[in-house]
């Protein structure tokens, strides 16, 4: 038990595929002397973040080495087995068997789940009709994986004595379902009534064994992801991927005379220095400032309001380095293998972004609560907006919240999160649709409203995140109380007494060929 309660005080906080890689935080509240029976009663009743895979020293050593082999790798597989040296079924073969090593390095047995689904969706895959195979698939991956979620906090004690597999497994769930619903758009419907987008990424033909193996276990990103499109994977192996990209931007109309060769070294060295400096502030904010201070008795039950609603921030901006670290090192590894290109910018300078979970300089600087989801953990936002909220004919916001919160986990944290982040999007939207455009008559006015806008989503956020990382249901009412619930009151006023706009639900549909011919006879 004393080990328990210790693994859960030092847990660290992740999120999809991001590993902790600190061990025993330095606690700001412990430094105070404020910590005391009702923080420790309160915290250790937390279970760890499924999510947010917790390891011990030597699992997070083997995922630290893993990334980096994998970087060192992905050079290598770029320089020596580019596709003008080496077929795509080596390339795929090679990436395949290297993906599947550094899941079984990383988690042992545990790593059985990972082949298990993939097996049972692929036998979906070849037998079930194309009408419905992205039903089947769906049903069958969220179901596995939140059987895994519900056994490993019910069961295995929270997960904290045993490997955290649970990163891997929502990753491949969300290639698993992407593929199936592209693959269902290629074959089981028609062309007039896809979308733009859908046209662009359908898969017309069923994949191969080894290509469906290939993208779902490929060693750049099986271990922390990111989510990616079959038909982009495809023309990376098969060295497609870059002049496609070019082709799309109109290479020549940008000043080149020959088709370029781009390089990703540049955005490699990039991003691992964006990596290290994310690093260095993990080990010096994050420490300083654990969200353990959250329930601490002091910030619950000593400080005035403008101090905890600072304080909240302060601890949840402490809590981003981690992710930036993770997620920017993941897609330095894909770029290091030649893939995430994703075209010319209006400077003309070569894009490596098309892989890219987040863009931190757009978070730090959101004037909006859509901006901010936008721009966080964006190739999960991008996967839901294409299977659920393009796709479901009724209440999408609503829809897409909970399958966000059923992909992460079972922990109640994460549906107080969602749920309040429910309310915050439609009351902000609401906000923003009746006043904004008072504010852009002149440019000192859009300073004010930019600057206001800046702080309330920087606290909005702040406030609707907390329940995320603090997991449980007792020490989330605790903070909220110590904060009067103001955020939710202050949305539920709003909404109530604010008329909303009506085009919103209209404006998500993507438009397709057959609403573009309705338009015309209309």
């Amino acid at each position: 038990m004393e080990r328990l309660q210790k693994a859960k005080l030092h847990a660290g906080l992740w999120r999809g595929s991001c590993y902790q890689l600190s061990g025993r935080p330095a606690s700001a509240c412990e430094a105070r002397g404020h910590t005391d029976h009702h923080i420790r009663s309160a915290w250790t009743s937390l279970p760890t973040s499924l999510d947010s895979p917790r390891f011990s020293n030597i699992s997070q050593v083997n995922f630290v080495a893993c990334q980096l082999f994998a970087l060192f790798a992905a050079f290598w597989f770029r320089i020596y087995l580019s596709p003008g040296k080496t077929s795509p079924d080596v390339r795929h073969a090679l990436v395949t068997i290297f993906g599947i090593y550094f899941v079984i390095f990383c988690f042992g047995w545990y790593s059985l789940h990972l082949f298990v689904l993939v097996l049972m969706c692929y036998g979906i895959m070849v037998t079930a009709s194309v009408s419905s195979i992205h039903r089947y698939t769906f049903l069958v991956a969220m179901g596995y994986l939140t059987i895994c979620h519900i056994s490993r906090i019910y069961i295995f004690h929270y997960g904290i004595l045993t490997t955290d597999f649970s990163g891997p497994l929502m990753i491949v769930t969300q290639k698993i379902t992407t593929l199936a619903f592209q693959v269902h758009d290629g074959l089981g419907r028609r062309a007039e009534d896809l979308s733009a987008e859908q046209q662009r990424l359908a898969v017309k033909v069923k994949p191969s064994f080894l290509e469906y193996l290939s993208y779902l276990l490929n060693f750049m990103s099986v271990i922390a992801g990111p989510c990616n499109n079959f038909k982009d994977y495809i023309a990376f192996i098969e060295g497609r991927h870059i002049h496609a990209k070019l082709l799309e931007v109109n290479w020549k109309q940008r000043g080149f005379h020959n088709l370029p060769e781009p390089s990703p070294t540049g955005a490699v060295i990039h991003k691992l220095c964006m990596t290290l400096v994310s690093l260095l502030l993990f080990l010096t904010l994050t420490k300083t400032f654990p969200v353990t201070c959250l329930v601490d008795d002091w910030f619950v039950h000593k400080a005035n309001f403008l101090t905890r609603l600072c304080y909240l921030y302060i601890v949840m901006q402490a809590s981003k380095p981690k992710y930036y670290f993770a997620w920017t090192l993941a897609d330095a590894v894909n770029n290091a293998a030649g893939f995430g290109f994703s075209g010319v910018d209006k400077n003309g300078n070569f894009c490596w972004d098309l892989l890219s979970n987040l863009n931190i300089w757009k978070i730090e600087t959101a004037t909006s609560f859509k901006m901010y989801l936008e721009n966080w953990n964006i190739q999960t936002a991008t996967w839901l907006k294409r299977v659920c909220y393009e796709r479901v004919p009724w209440y999408p916001t609503v829809l897409t919240f909970f399958l966000s919160a059923l992909w992460h986990g079972v922990y109640p944290g994460y549906y107080f999160t969602f749920l309040t982040g429910i309310l915050v999007t439609v009351a902000a939207r609401t906000v923003r649709n009746n006043y904004r455009h008072c504010f852009l008559s002149s440019r000192a006015l859009k300073v004010v409203y930019d600057v206001v806008t800046w702080a309330v989503t920087q606290l909005a956020v702040s406030y609707t995140v907390a329940p995320f990382v603090l997991l449980a249901v007792e020490p989330t009412i605790s903070l909220y109380k110590s904060m009067y619930f103001y955020l939710h009151i202050i949305s539920l006023l709003i909404i109530l007494f604010l008329p909303i706009k009506p085009h919103a639900h209209i404006q998500r549909q993507p438009q397709t060929l057959n609403s573009v011919n309705k338009k015309k006879k209309d």
